[in-house]
């Protein structure tokens, strides 16, 4: 869409509102504002909005609704599925939060923090620590990613198994709703159960209801302790069992368990050369395991006895215990660095989908067989969050194929390994969302009566299909 339309009318009215810094209007401008971390989708908005409180996104999201203007809310730009980019035609008026970042109020006592929805992630925790308090909510991108995307995709991460996902995490919202109007959830109640929870309909919403500008988050004890172990695995069977030992065994202590191949730390020792084999031998699996207490509990017992244990039943081959601070970073930099070594191999197949922890095992080789059935040449990477049962079924295409065909194999590829998740009553959305790219794939598994509420609940808040359209569901015009 030219900007020379009717649309152009809300930005003199909206330049003035929100004054030089709060409205880009020119390209180069908005430069930063049309890919996501990935980096291959890419939006022309109409213009960039950028408010600084929450009664400014309000003015702004009622001038969208008079002047018929849709709107793309937009967090730290680490989203995967296109739920966060404009259209490409210049008809989406992007509203970034990225200046509404103040910490309102912290409660040690209530074990709340009340942030703006623009806070990034890491500052909410760094603001948590001043208190002797933890926000648990760990992600690779908690540097740059925002409270308010967190909230709008129901992020997970890696303390899922211990904290739960942010569903879990929130206790009250506030939100701009589609006709600008604002809802005011803000309570800071750890028990409440007056009728609806209405906040619980805007996690993982995708914006797509309104626009989060508030939380009251849920805080924890800091722990004083903690240990990291990479251990060396047979089989994802082994992973598995030992995870139940592990749960047991460290009760509510236990706060990260991921599944890792032997290629993904291959992959991270080539995105970082300054690291180093962790052990003598090579293992197919291996687990990245982390305990954390606060008070007079012997976390080394713990793991040395899990670890004794795995070996006795021949689940554990050999492992990496950091003792220090430098030496659990130095492990937990190889699930890092493996992301980067992905991304170096150009463009694959990212998914994100759960199966019930105790199915993992039989998952994977049967998703392994079909896919590997389908393309030979094609190079499987699963890892994940054991705990959850959320794992990364990511597909490096064959080398040789030509950068014109990779997008279409992809994509046939994950058709056949959606077949395979039908079948073990998967998701195929853990907790990156539906946004543009699982769009069909949502729908398509969606039964009639389900279809008819989500579509219900959208067209009860956003009549005029102003708020994301075509994300999670499609555009109704």
């Amino acid at each position: 869409m030219s900007r020379d339309t009717p649309h152009t009318a809300l930005l003199d009215p909206l330049a003035e509102r929100l004054g030089e810094r709060g409205l880009l209007r020119e390209p180069e401008a908005m430069t930063r504002y049309v890919a996501d971390w990935a980096g291959d989708r890419l939006g022309e908005p109409l213009a960039v909005a950028r408010p600084a409180t929450t009664d400014e996104v309000a003015e702004t999201v009622r001038l969208c609704h008079e002047h018929g203007v849709a709107i793309s809310p937009q967090g730290g730009h680490s989203g995967l599925v296109g739920g966060a980019l404009p259209a490409n035609d210049g008809s989406e008026l992007v509203i970034s939060l990225e200046r509404m970042n103040r910490i309102r109020e912290i409660d040690p006592v209530n074990f709340t923090l009340t942030v703006d929805a623009g806070c990034i992630l890491e500052s909410v925790k760094e603001a948590a620590a001043e208190h002797d308090c933890d926000f648990p909510l760990s992600l690779g991108a908690q540097g740059s990613c925002q409270i308010g995307g967190n909230i709008a995709t129901n992020a997970g991460g890696l303390n899922v198994l211990r904290y739960g996902m942010m569903r879990e995490l929130v206790l009250g919202l506030e939100a701009v709703l589609p006709d600008g109007r604002i809802w005011d959830g803000l309570t800071r109640l750890h028990k409440d159960n007056r009728g609806y929870a209405l906040e619980q309909l805007f996690l993982g919403s995708e914006g797509t209801l309104g626009i989060v500008t508030g939380a009251v988050l849920k805080l924890t004890p800091r722990p004083d302790q903690s240990r990291t172990a990479l251990l060396g695995l047979p089989s994802v069977a082994a992973v598995v069992e030992l995870y139940g030992l592990a749960r047991r065994g460290c009760s509510d202590l236990l706060t990260a368990f991921e599944l890792i191949p032997r290629r993904c730390i291959e992959l991270a020792m080539e995105a970082t050369p300054a690291l180093s084999d962790p052990m003598d031998d090579a293992h197919p699996w291996y687990v990245l395991m982390e305990v954390a207490a606060t008070g007079p509990v012997d976390l080394d017992a713990m793991i040395e006895g899990l670890f004794e244990r795995g070996m006795e039943r021949g689940l554990v081959l050999d492992g990496a215990l950091g003792s220090s601070e430098a030496q659990a970073q130095q492990l937990w930099q190889f699930r890092e660095s493996m992301l980067e070594g992905q991304r170096r191999r150009g463009e694959h197949l990212r998914t994100d989908i759960a199966v019930p922890i105790s199915a993992i095992p039989d998952f994977v080789a049967r998703a392994s067989d079909a896919v590997m059935a389908q393309s030979p040449d094609c190079e499987i990477i699963a890892y994940g969050h054991v705990g959850d049962g959320n794992l990364h079924f990511n597909i490096l295409p064959p080398r040789d194929l030509a950068e014109g065909d990779k997008r279409d194999h992809l994509h046939e590829l994950e058709t056949t390994l959606f077949a395979v998740l039908d079948d073990f009553a998967g998701s195929i959305s853990a907790e990156h969302g539906i946004g543009r790219t699982k769009q069909a794939a949502y729908l398509a598994r969606l039964s009639p009566v389900e279809r008819e509420l989500v579509e219900g609940i959208k067209a009860l808040f956003d009549p005029q299909d102003l708020m994301n359209p075509g994300r999670i569901l499609p555009a109704r015009h």
